[in-house]
């Protein structure tokens, strides 16, 4: 049962008014137990943990975050994730959220590694779910954080794109993000439902965060969920190796016939995967 609504302004010290207009993450919280933090993935509400929710719920404090732009939430001002990051960190702070498992997806994990990088004595282990320290580097072979700007041509054709054409868009990009066609039809929809700028510029954001320096302050348990499509096992280990090099330990786990939302496609096996990782 959902027992606490609970939404973080963006630093220590807001007035009231103001944190009714800023809200670079909402959390929701079910059941009673250790906390455990889980972010979503880009455009994802935290209601896209609803399964796993349903699962841990009846043995962990479950702290659900949405992220701003997303699940209805208004959009912030850019940029956009630092604001969201910041909001990460003050929010486990406040709430005292000590012995703290992470699980995050995609960006989720992404901001879960910097948080376990700037908060080590709060976190006890990270579950990342197929998410990379520096995403950017991925689709970029002379990655440059600096020469990404929100005025692009690019994003500029994305913010032109009418109705219909933003939507085909998002139904062709959900496909290769789960096998299932249920799940590719909720993954659509919140690309669809998102505030437009968000997507857009926030996605910017997300191809700058680079936390593969941050990797080499980590000591906290690091457990990588990872996909094996649309490369397959070995590029999966390449990928994952490459990027994680300045991480001292970690052990990465991969589902065979899954796709990036990995909990939708192989949802027993990440069951299994829960249940090993938190002992309950």
């Amino acid at each position: 049962m959902k027992h606490v609504l609970l939404v973080c302004g963006l630093f220590l010290g807001l007035s009231i008014s103001a944190q009714n207009t800023i809200k670079p993450i909402e959390v929701e919280v079910y059941g009673k137990g250790d906390p455990v933090l889980l972010i979503p993935g880009f455009t994802v509400p935290g209601s896209g943990w609803n399964e796993v929710i349903a699962y841990l719920e009846p043995h962990f404090e479950c702290h659900v975050v949405t992220l701003a732009g997303f699940g209805g939430l208004p959009a912030l001002e850019f940029p956009w994730l630092p604001k969201v990051n910041e909001a990460l960190q003050e929010y486990i702070q406040i709430n005292n959220l000590n012995n703290l498992s992470l699980i995050g997806h995609s960006l989720g994990g992404t901001l879960a590694l910097d948080l376990a990088a700037r908060m080590p004595d709060l976190i006890s282990q990270l579950i990342i779910v197929d998410a990379l320290p520096a995403t950017g580097a991925l689709y970029f072979p002379n990655f440059d954080p600096d020469a990404l700007g929100y005025d692009s041509p690019y994003n500029n054709q994305q913010l032109a794109l009418n109705a219909t054409a933003f939507e085909a868009m998002a139904a062709q990009m959900a496909q290769g993000m789960s096998l299932k066609p249920e799940a590719q039809q909720r993954i659509k929809n919140w690309i669809v439902e998102a505030d437009r700028k968000t997507y857009v510029y926030g996605y910017t954001d997300y191809l700058k965060f680079d936390v593969r320096e941050s990797l080499k302050t980590i000591r906290t348990p690091v457990t990588i969920l990872a996909a094996d499509k649309p490369y397959g096992e070995a590029g999966v280990r390449q990928t994952y190796t490459t990027q994680y090099a300045n991480l001292a330990d970690y052990e990465l786990v991969i589902a065979t016939d899954a796709a990036h939302f990995v909990m939708y496609d192989q949802p027993e096996w990440f069951k299994i995967q829960l249940q090993r990782l938190l002992d309950f």
